[in-house]
């Protein structure tokens, strides 16, 4: 469903709009909930009454992934961003994990190796900097 399809859900099924919006948490805010938000119209048709807190699970697992960075086995993460193809998010935030940040560091030292003359011998220096320095 686009984002045209998703006005034109609600305006055609404002009760259905309405008691999604009853699914907002108190702690959610306005950045959050509307891409969540969407994420749950744009699959409610694919889910029965009875599944409800399934898709509201699934709403959850992807808002989670996208804003909080919390991570997921691949197989959940690849089917949530299936339900999600399209929506888009402002402002997402990236994401990194330690070994990604300690090997971007370790790169970053090893291109600040200096030889130094000292006394007619030479010294490898490495020097440890502080990025964007």
């Amino acid at each position: 469903m686009s984002n045209l399809d998703v006005e034109d859900f609600i305006q055609q099924n404002r009760a259905v709009a309405d008691q999604v919006d009853t699914f907002r948490g108190y702690w959610e805010s306005e950045k959050h909930w509307q891409p969540r938000r969407e994420f749950i119209l744009r699959n409610i048709n694919d889910f029965q009454p009875q599944q409800l807190d399934h898709l509201l699970s699934l709403s959850m697992v992807w808002a989670n992934n996208v804003f909080l960075g919390c991570r997921y086995n691949a197989e959940l993460l690849e089917k949530v961003s299936e339900m999600a193809e399209g929506i888009e998010v402002e402002d997402a935030p990236v994401f990194k994990t330690r070994d990604e940040i300690m090997k971007k560091q370790q790169v970053h030292l090893q291109t600040r190796t200096h030889t130094i003359v000292f006394r007619e011998e030479i010294i490898h220096v490495s020097v440890c900097l502080p990025q964007g320095r």
